[in-house]
């Protein structure tokens, strides 16, 4: 593909992601829907119009690395402490109960090798948080008490997954997980969480020293981007996916690292600095994310799925049903009313973008094949899609009872 067809190709992806998520937004439905319904529609699903090159590749993955780092920058991991027993419950139950029942249904019922089995579990473990805080956010529960325990259970949930995405990213490409390398890759995460507080501290007083001097506009966003692709490309040459070291750099970075041994070196946390970050890598991060949810779609062909087959529809419904009930799974571990524990597992269920990047490894890696890939994407858009309209049904019943609900 030439330049001039690659200018066309990528106004019109990022013309459609925005207007076909602005479409689901005003649905109330997450708008990473429409901008991967914006790739089926642009890709040979439809109208073919938009072929997939080194270019867009690129750009995608650039902005899959930007979204893992905008998931680090807002994960606080002092939320655990608030409801740390009842957060790691939900989250260890939300984490293990989706892996184990998509990978037992993959493995023993579909018959499927046992890398596509584990790859269809771990991105069954998905939860993203960003879907549900916006839906109690509109409810005006996003301080609630039940709120509390689903973010800090979110936070963990996330950690243990990027961990789970980089062993089975090196299952994927080294052919299994030995001890080294296995070792290697969580030696890797250990470091950087381990050095993200004193790296934190040394950019926030770097960058606010220079910011001032600069006669140039534009700092900010220069280096956290420079850093941003060189914790990528460290997490490359470690073994681990490009994208952790997105996350990571996020991490680093975040408004409240909470560590014992972060507390112990008295490393306060920078708002403003924080605050900055937001707001000049903001633009960056939503011109270059919607390419990655599009290039989902662009990746699916589904003239190459046998739609005929009865087991295409056995298999999404399946995987759908297992998708929702073992993240239920968690909250139901806690010592907790039955109404609480329906808030928390409802809230625990929505995958989105963080299920997406489980499958579109899988299928880069070449895991997944069309058949597979389209079950997995569709699980995703059913398990994002119908629970914020359950938490609302839920709490329009039954939000009354949580209020009086004694402590």
């Amino acid at each position: 593909m030439d330049a001039e067809a690659t200018f066309l190709a990528l106004a019109l992806i990022l013309l459609s992601a925005r207007i076909l998520g602005e479409t689901a937004a005003w649905l109330k439905a997450p708008p990473v829907m429409g901008e991967m319904l914006a790739g089926i529609l642009l890709g040979p699903s439809l109208l073919g119009i938009v072929e997939l090159n080194d270019i867009i590749y690129t750009l995608a993955e650039i902005g899959l690395i930007l979204l893992l780092f905008e998931v680090g920058l807002d994960t606080d991991l002092s939320k655990l402490s608030q409801q740390r027993y009842k957060a790691s419950v939900v989250a260890l139950g939300s984490f293990i109960a989706p892996f184990i029942g998509g990978f037992a249904l993959s493995y023993w019922v579909f018959d499927l090798s046992l890398l596509v089995s584990m790859f269809i579990g771990g991105t069954l473990t998905a939860t993203s948080i960003g879907v549900t805080v916006r839906v109690l956010r509109d409810l005006k529960r996003h301080q609630s008490p039940e709120a509390q325990v689903v973010v800090g259970a979110a936070v963990l949930d996330d950690i243990l997954g990027i961990i789970l995405l980089a062993l089975l990213y090196e299952f994927a490409t080294q052919g299994g997980v030995n001890l080294i390398n296995t070792g290697k890759v969580i030696l890797f995460i250990l470091i950087f969480m381990a050095i993200a507080p004193i790296l934190a501290k040394f950019i926030a007083l770097s960058i606010g020293r220079f910011h001032h001097l600069s006669s140039i506009p534009g700092l900010i966003p220069t280096t956290i981007v420079s850093l941003i692709l060189l914790f990528a490309w460290l997490a490359h040459a470690a073994g681990a996916p490009a994208l952790l070291g997105g996350f990571a750099a996020g991490l680093a970075l975040s408004r409240r690292f909470f560590l014992p041994f972060g507390a112990a070196l008295r490393l306060p946390s920078n708002e403003d600095f924080c605050a900055k970050i937001h707001v000049s890598m903001q633009p960056i991060i939503q011109l270059f994310t919607p390419v990655f949810f599009v290039m989902v779609g662009l990746s699916l062909n589904l003239h190459e799925i046998d739609w005929t087959s009865p087991s295409i529809f056995l298999m999404a419904g399946l995987f759908i049903t297992i998708a929702m009930l073992s993240k239920l799974t968690g909250a139901f571990l806690i010592r907790e009313s039955l109404h609480f524990r329906w808030a928390v597992g409802l809230s625990m269920i929505p995958r989105a973008e963080v299920g997406l990047i489980f499958a579109e490894l899988g299928r880069l890696s070449g895991v997944f094949n069309h058949e597979v890939y389209a079950v997995m994407v569709l699980t995703i858009a059913v398990t994002t899609v119908l629970p914020p309209f359950m938490l609302k049904w839920f709490y329009k019943q039954y939000g009354s009872k949580l209020d009086r609900r004694a402590f």
